[in-house]
């Protein structure tokens, strides 16, 4: 326990003293925000929407109003929090980077969902986009990666029992 602690901690240490480097921000954060306000501009015109991206924004071409994918909208924090979960819990590396690569994907799809309501929310009721935003949306995104690491856990192979002693494998 105090092994995964302690390495589920340094990890975490890591990649956020990484997340907010200024180099990382100009050369993966932002071409990522970039990335998810594109594919949720192109999910909200498939569905019929007004919406057009420039770089990390939204657009309503309709009604002006824009929203913009900032450093913690993008979900890039839950997914760190998952991978240092994932690196600390002692399980194969095969079975870490197939963990790490499915939860990320499921973070970020519910990240593109979560975008997008707030993107209609914005365009509804400012109060309403203000109070899903920084509560609601919040909370779940969290909740999402706590729910892909339980899930992740129930999959994983069990270790064999341990055999019982020779004296009494003789015995029986």
């Amino acid at each position: 326990m105090y092994r995964f602690l302690l390495i589920f901690v340094l990890s975490l240490l890591v990649f956020f003293t990484l997340d907010v480097l200024v180099p990382v921000e100009k050369a993966v954060i932002d071409p990522f925000n970039a990335v998810l306000a594109w594919i949720s501009a192109h999910v909200i015109s498939l569905f019929g929407g007004d919406a057009v991206s420039y770089g990390k924004q939204i657009l309503s071409a309709g009604t002006g109003l824009a929203v913009s994918i900032e450093r913690v909208c993008n979900g890039i924090e839950a997914v760190l929090v998952l991978v240092s979960a994932m690196i600390a819990f002692p399980t194969s590396w095969k079975h870490k980077v197939i963990g790490i690569l499915i939860g990320t994907v499921a973070i970020q799809s519910l990240n593109v969902v979560r975008i997008i309501s707030l993107y209609y929310l914005h365009q509804w009721d400012k109060t309403w986009f203000e109070w899903f935003h920084l509560y609601i949306w919040q909370a779940l995104i969290v909740l999402d990666a706590l729910v892909v690491f339980l899930v992740w856990l129930r999959y994983l192979p069990r270790p064999a029992p341990p055999s019982p002693p020779r004296e009494l494998q003789a015995a029986v």
